[in-house]
């Protein structure tokens, strides 16, 4: 799955054009590598998100097309450094 589609449907993200922007600016990394829009996203993956300020950084545990909210919550679980 692509990187800004999963962060729209993680609920990470509300809007996938805001996702998509935030990978063109590289504050997002998957791996430690710095990722694209069109990144693709795998199961076990480490996602690590910059919010101004704020970082976010998750293990990607499901890849689920079209969650709804409650499911958004277990494609990822939040690690803490």
């Amino acid at each position: 799955m692509r990187i800004d589609k999963f962060l729209k449907n993680a609920r990470i993200i509300k809007r996938r054009q805001v996702a998509k922007e935030a990978c063109e600016n590289g504050r997002v990394k998957i791996n430690e590598k710095e990722a694209k829009p069109g990144s693709l996203v795998e199961e076990g993956d480490i996602v690590e998100v910059v919010f101004g300020k704020s970082n976010l950084k998750f293990r990607v545990l499901n890849l689920i097309d079209g969650a709804k909210k409650n499911d958004a919550f277990s494609m990822y679980e939040v690690i803490d450094e």
